[in-house]
């Protein structure tokens, strides 16, 4: 990756010589149908302030080739300046213009112009992607948050196609006297950062329609809007209920900020082969296609979707006219949008459980990533772009989206979003740090936020609440509560201290009622600030079927039951009335078995039971989800094949008996297939759903179900490459493609394992998308069948990561790491052969790249969790009476 990694005080010194002003970036993309055709012509024109007059600097640009370099009217000879991905400027005047020609390069990876071929009808597809820094693979720029400029974009295309930019449309005009061609000239935007501008190009099918509304101090807007996708995923595009969500949030935003929408047009684009959920372009929001359900799909998916589409839109406030000044900060957007997209979900559109699939799921990510040795603070150091790019995780998106939920508690709603407000009013189209946005919110609450500050936003680890409670026996034979003590511990995993932080905390008092539902019939509020805190509003109060610590979820904790409480939940939980409640026990019993406090097999056992009388779909989900993962990672390996079973029996019985057409039936009918990969007692079932033999009425066998089953098939050889060949020539979409490739590669055939290995690691021609199909069907494998691959993965690691980009690298060495591995006879999980040859690998390479290093790092840690709760599960059941 040679001088890509661009340093953070680097960064910094060029912003302090450096003041960017405009770009006019052209591009010529309409060779791009021809596969044969690399790369496109790029010309981007720079005017830039310097700060000391004959200084130097340099621009960013990862291209094919550069033609010319052209500044302040003098062509710099282009051997000389250009060294790698970046291009050196010397003797700068106090203004510059300067001009870069250069050939840039398509992508398969999803970095920079990625160019997509639809396999239903040979169509190509463009558009472009850039967070961290990947506008310097489509036009030379000075690639940082910090050095914003306003961008007028010009792109020549077929004529015949569809082309979209950050600003509107000026101009179109003809290239050629048969129309072949034409130029699409752009407004100039506003000022923006270079890796939130956007490009894209292809014969997209668009639909348009327009909002209008007024913002909370009553001026009038208008808004033109417009939605993209592929022509071939016309049939399942529901433009209008997109349209719909997008309305709403227009209403909430601008009402809710007080600060118009700033960015003209509202377009969004459902694009192939994406590799993020969604990115915040100001005026072209681009989103995974993955959104346009092209098979069945569940409530909680569409909610899912309404929460990303919000998500995006309040980057349009935090984030692209509020920036970070540097991806330290990348919280001061991510964390933000992600609360706020929830926020909108839950007040602008009609779901009523988005804060319970918040507690359930989103959350549950922050806990997991929290837990690891590689965790950070919410504002973390980020000393490369590099870091950078592996900071968008559970820490920066949950966790600090559960903290600004607490903050919202702590300062007040009113208070809060006045605080945002004049956080928009005073730093518009700036870039900004965390003292600033410290700075509105103590001016709009009156509260010191600097203590809080430091114990949430800089320390890492999560605590873990518990209460302990005496008991004691009334006049009339009743239990009654006496001294309960609310406890909080969790070390940081990096730094070993450990910190008590402050908790908010509600705590619901459970009982039984006439009909024998589980309700709240009192709850206490309480302020945790130490290790330890007495609740003496509890003493003297009849002791309940269940103490709920952090009861609707106000702080970001893990919970312990108490024993009684945890008796009460494990055999009642269907009886638990409240959806939030619900949920907040099945996470508790989840972090239970996987910090090895409880044998897995209980959670499993758990799912099996109550499962089937989750209401909310979401939560159904995340459950089956957590039962698969605990049947293959902590179970141990003497008692999985049973439990296996047991589990595949009981997601048939359960899918038989569900609500026809229900999403119910739909997530028992995905666990089935799920857990079928490893388990074949339900195999002729699974047959019989692909060949019309066995039906279940209200189940629709559409492409996504039949490729999950085929899949299951594939991995106990009991389906054919003539078969999936069959399969993919009648399903010739992309998500067809991915299957078909995922299925392949999961045969438990040595040479199938030999042959996905040698793609994905020495092979440059799967894209991004087919790159994770493949590996998720090479991992569908028994330990045996991957043993070969152990001692090679460790060997091309330094390969890998230095020849492919850091996107294709890091799903390499993240997806190939050899976790498919059981406790065995290792005696402890230190012991264990993939964990001793991980560690014998760190430390022979500590001046590895730290985004390499990490990566082995976390999985490591999750393979050591997973052998660790084996041994629990094992010493558990050995001492159990």
């Amino acid at each position: 990756m040679s001088n890509q990694n661009l340093q953070r005080n680097e960064a910094a010194e060029r912003s302090a010589l450096v003041t960017t002003h405009s770009y006019d970036v052209s591009l010529d993309v309409r060779s791009a149908a021809d596969p044969d055709t690399a790369g496109y012509t790029s010309r981007s024109t720079i005017a830039f302030s310097a700060a000391k007059p004959g200084a130097s600097t340099f621009l960013d640009f990862i291209a094919g080739d550069v033609h010319s370099v052209v500044l302040n009217g003098v062509e710099l000879p282009v051997p000389d300046v250009v060294d790698g991905a970046r291009i050196r400027l010397d003797n700068l005047q106090a203004e510059n213009r300067v001009t870069v020609t250069g050939t840039a390069l398509y992508s398969s990876s999803g970095e920079g112009m990625h160019r997509f071929f639809d396999p239903a009808d040979g169509q190509c597809y463009l558009y472009t992607q850039y967070e961290p820094a990947d506008a310097r693979r489509v036009f030379a720029n000075f690639e940082q948050p910090d050095l914003k400029a306003r961008f007028t974009f010009s792109v020549t295309a077929p004529a015949g196609w569809q082309v979209a930019s950050n600003g509107a449309e000026a101009a179109r005009l003809p290239l050629t006297e048969d129309d072949a061609a034409a130029r699409w000239d752009f407004a100039p935007t506003l000022p923006m950062s270079t890796y939130i501008t956007s490009v894209l190009a292809g014969p997209y099918f668009k639909a348009e329609d327009h909002w209008s509304g007024t913002d909370a101090g009553g001026t009038r807007l208008d808004v033109p809007l417009a939605l993209y996708c592929r022509a071939s995923m016309v049939p399942s595009f529901d433009a209008a209920e997109l349209f719909r969500l997008t309305k709403q949030g227009l209403d909430f935003f601008n009402q809710l900020f007080d600060y118009p929408y700033p960015w003209g047009k509202y377009d969004q684009a459902f694009v192939p082969e994406y590799n993020l959920g969604a990115m915040e372009n100001p005026g072209l929001v681009t989103f995974t296609e993955n959104y346009v359900f092209t098979s069945r799909a569940a409530d909680s998916q569409y909610q899912g979707r309404a929460n990303t589409l919000l998500h995006e839109m309040a980057h349009m406030w935090f984030g692209d006219l509020v920036t970070m000044q540097w991806w330290d900060d990348l919280w001061l957007k991510e964390s933000f949008a992600d609360y706020m997209g929830t926020l909108g979900v839950d007040r602008a559109t009609d779901w009523d459980t988005a804060w319970v699939n918040f507690a359930n799921n989103r959350k549950g990510w922050a806990y997991v990533q929290d837990q690891l040795p590689t965790t950070h603070p919410i504002v973390a150091d980020i000393p490369d772009l590099e870091a950078a790019k592996q900071n968008f995780d559970g820490i920066t998106y949950a966790k600090g989206a559960s903290v600004l939920k607490q903050l919202v508690a702590y300062v007040g709603f009113d208070a809060f979003i006045a605080g945002s407000r004049q956080y928009f009013r005073e730093h518009e189209y700036g870039n900004t740090t965390l003292a600033d946005l410290l700075g509105a919110l103590e001016s709009s609450s009156g509260r010191d936020l600097t203590t809080w500050a430091r114990q949430w936003l800089q320390t890492s680890g999560i605590s873990t609440l518990s209460a302990e409670l005496e008991t004691a026996e009334a006049p009339d034979g009743t239990e009654t509560l006496g001294r309960v003590t609310l406890r909080q511990d969790g070390p940081d995993p990096v730094t070993g201290r450990q910190e008590p932080r402050p908790h908010r905390l509600r705590l619901g008092l459970y009982n039984f009622d006439a009909a024998g539902m589980l309700v709240r019939t009192d709850s206490v509020e309480i302020d945790l600030a130490g290790a330890a805190e007495e609740v003496t509003a509890l003493s003297g109060r009849a002791r309940p079927a269940l103490l709920l610590v952090n009861d609707e979820d106000l702080s970001y904790a893990k919970v312990r039951l108490d024993p009684a409480s945890e008796a009460t939940v494990r055999s009642s939980l269907d009886r638990v009335s409240d959806p939030m409640a619900r949920a907040l026990c099945w996470s508790a019993l989840w972090n239970s078995a996987r910090d090895g406090i409880t044998p897995a097999s209980q959670y499993v056992d758990a799912v099996l039971r109550f499962a089937a009388a989750e209401s909310g779909i979401g939560v159904l989900l995340n459950i089956l989800g957590n039962a698969t993962m605990a049947l293959e990672q902590y179970v141990p390996a003497t008692g999985r094949e049973a439990l296996r079973k047991s589990f595949a029996e009981g997601a048939a019985r359960e899918l038989r008996a569900a609500e026809p057409g229900s999403d119910q039936q739909l997530a028992w009918a995905r666990t089935l297939a799920t857990v079928s990969r490893t388990d074949g007692s339900q195999s002729g079932l699974l047959r019989g759903l692909l060949d019309g033999s066995e039906r279940v009425p209200g189940l629709s066998v559409d492409a996504e179900l039949r490729w999950s089953l085929l899949h299951a098939l594939a991995a106990r050889g009991l389906a054919t490459e003539q078969e999936l060949g069959a399969e993919l020539a009648r399903d010739t979409t992309a998500s067809g493609r991915a299957g078909h490739a995922t299925a392949l590669a999961a045969r438990p055939e040595a040479a199938v394992k030999a042959a996905a290995w040698e793609a994905a690691v020495h092979g440059t021609e799967l894209s991004n998308q087919l790159l994770s199909a493949t590996i998720a069907g090479f991992n569908t494998a028994s330990e045996e069948l991957l043993d070969p691959f152990v001692e090679p993965y460790f060997e091309c690691l330094q390969t890998v990561w230095a020849e492919r980009s850091i996107e294709i690298a890091s799903r390499i060495v993240r997806g190939l790491y050899p976790a498919v591995r059981d406790l065995g006879q290792a005696g402890t999980p230190e012991d264990h052969a993939v964990v001793a040859r991980t560690d014998r690998w760190l430390a022979e390479h500590a001046d590895a790249p730290r985004a390499l290093r990490r990566i082995i790092i976390e999985e490591r840690s999750h393979l050591h969790r997973s052998l660790a709760v084996q041994a629990l599960s094992v010493k558990t059941s050995s001492t159990a009476p």
